[in-house]
């Protein structure tokens, strides 16, 4: 059974808008950690700032939670992301598989937030130039 906490987590990224980045702060704790294979910051406001900037970025962004496994203060969602690219194919639905390691404080918001996925297989092999290069180079270390 899944705690209060990781329900209204789960809740929120699956239903997140640029309107309810501002919310986040219901959600981490002031000086939360997050890193991902592009950012590692301290604090609500940088978080805050990735988050609306991927709106920004982004068409169409959104977490679709599939599995989470809990024990004792943290918690691992599995998920995939959904969106497309503003400025680079924007008919071209595109999709990361992913996870989250999740540790919450005492007061049953987040505290600590890593994701990992695979940037390099998952998204660069997709970008034009950048992507024939990345595909070369994985046939040629395999």
């Amino acid at each position: 059974m899944r705690s209060d906490a990781l329900n209204r987590l789960v809740h929120y990224w699956q239903h997140l808008t640029p309107e309810k980045v501002a919310a986040l702060a219901e959600f981490y704790t002031e000086d939360a950690y997050f890193r991902d294979p592009f950012n590692e910051v301290n604090g609500i406001e940088a978080i805050k700032h990735i988050f609306a900037d991927m709106f920004v970025r982004l068409d169409e962004p959104r977490f679709t939670i599939i599995e989470t496994i809990e024990q004792d203060h943290g918690v691992l969602l599995i998920w995939d992301f959904d969106f497309r690219i503003k400025t680079l194919k924007p008919e071209m639905k595109r999709r990361i598989h992913g996870t989250s390691h999740i540790r919450f404080a005492a007061d049953g918001r987040v505290h600590y937030h890593r994701d990992y996925w695979d940037a390099a297989g998952e998204l660069y092999e997709q970008l034009p130039l950048v992507g024939a290069l990345m595909r070369y180079l994985k046939k040629r270390a395999g």
